[in-house]
């Protein structure tokens, strides 16, 4: 039961802290943790390592297009 509400607690901090961040910090957040997620479960540690980096790249590149699309 204490282990539940342990989990609990800590993904509502995680959760939260989140909340302030911008645009650009979002999308490199998520993108690092898609590519690090998904390189962990193709490549064990170092393909979560390579697969984060990737993911944060691609997710600052999409942020920095998405940008320059919204301006006229």
């Amino acid at each position: 039961m204490s282990r539940g509400i342990v989990v609990i607690l800590c993904l509502t901090l995680l959760l939260g802290g989140c909340a302030g961040m911008s645009n650009t910090e979002q999308r490199v957040l998520s993108g690092g943790s898609i590519g690090a997620s998904s390189g962990l479960l193709l490549g064990g540690l170092p393909g979560a390592i390579v697969g984060g980096g990737a993911g944060a790249l691609g997710g600052y590149l999409y942020d920095q297009h998405q940008e320059s699309e919204a301006k006229p």
